[in-house]
């Protein structure tokens, strides 16, 4: 790109990058209050919707017209109704509900951290007393309840690509380092039946993984290891060692120590795998999520940032493991990496 490909910066497009934080408002105190729940019954007035969630007429009626300005819901001036997709994605019912994504996206610890970005810059990482690094830091367990909507299309991308060399296998064991929600270790044993996962994060947020491992079905052959995973034991060996995003927490040294600590563990003939976040050799306008998500990094972790495809092959190697072969997800800016022992 060179300094004529970039479009001219108008009023309009910098006056909605400084409000964006209205609409984010709007959506979540759409979905807490259950509004879009309540219009999927069909067209309300703005009694039956303050009535349904206890509002006061007046803050509903303003907060329905914003709705409507966003397109979110459809408006005739007396009545609301879901515009087209919210049925879908935000309503609780639906099996696409997506909505409850909004308390990871939009968290008050983001967004804390985000208030101080400034001081972030100056620093070079949180200027945060309780941030992502932190034990059993409570953000986690919203992001493990609530994760698993996002995960599930990137755990498929991970269990497909694992296919030809793991269903041969007669055991395929597990270990699913920092595991959060867990869903990409229980995507694996639900996918292979000879599958066992160890599902390795701090306590507090085990308690919600286990809850998805039941409701997938994989509870009895998962068990569970609570503490850091730098330094807790690890047992072993494994088939496969998965270290799904967490490794943009840290800096390319400390991210290899993991990479290193998850290759001593796995079987001569396994496989350590990778999910998370990659930039690559596109400039940041042409793939804008890694460098967005490198921002939050900086304002939340001592060192983390979003690393690049060449940094992880470099990584690999350090860790004693082959080259990788990157996986992307289809409409989703992740990747999963793969790569046995060298």
């Amino acid at each position: 790109m060179s300094e004529s490909d970039l479009p001219t910066l108008t009023r309009a497009r910098l006056f909605q990058m400084m409000q964006a934080y209205k609409e984010t408002s709007l959506v979540k105190t759409g979905i807490e209050l259950g509004v879009f729940d309540h219009l999927a019954a069909g067209p309300m007035d703005v009694e039956a919707v303050s009535d349904a969630f206890g509002g006061d007429p007046r803050g509903t009626r303003i907060l329905l017209n914003a709705l409507a300005a966003l397109r979110l819901v459809g408006t005739d001036g007396r009545r609301y109704w879901l515009a087209p997709g919210a049925d879908e994605l935000l309503v609780r019912e639906s099996a696409g509900y997506a909505g409850d994504m909004v308390h990871v996206f939009a968290s008050d610890w983001e967004w804390n951290a985000l208030n101080r970005f400034a001081e972030a810059v100056r620093k070079g990482g949180t200027v945060l007393d309780e941030h992502a690094e932190t034990p059993e830091y409570k953000y986690w367990e919203d992001f493990a309840a609530y994760a698993p909507v996002v995960a599930k299309p990137t755990a498929d991308v991970l269990a497909d690509a694992i296919g030809r060399w793991a269903t041969g296998r007669e055991h395929l064991d597990v270990l699913d380092l920092a595991c959060g929600h867990g869903v990409y270790g229980y995507t694996v044993a639900d996918r292979y039946p000879q599958a066992t996962v160890a599902s390795l994060d701090w306590e507090n947020v085990l308690a919600v993984a286990a809850s998805h491992a039941e409701r997938m079905g994989v509870l009895d052959r998962t068990r569970f290891i609570t503490g850091d995973m730098f330094e807790v034991s690890l047992g072993g060996p494994y088939d496969l060692v998965l270290i799904t995003n967490v490794l943009h927490h840290f800096s390319e040294e400390r991210a290899t120590e993991l990479l290193t600590r998850a290759a001593s563990v796995v079987k001569p003939d396994g496989r350590v795998g990778v999910v998370g976040f990659t930039t690559s050799d596109a400039l940041p306008a042409d793939d804008p999520a890694p460098h967005l998500f490198s921002v939050l990094m900086l304002a939340w972790t001592a060192e983390g940032e979003v690393h690049s495809e060449a940094a992880y092959e470099k990584m690999y190697r350090a860790a004693g493991l082959e080259q990788p072969t990157i996986h992307t997800v289809a409409g989703l800016p992740f990747r999963v990496l793969l790569a046995g022992p060298a």
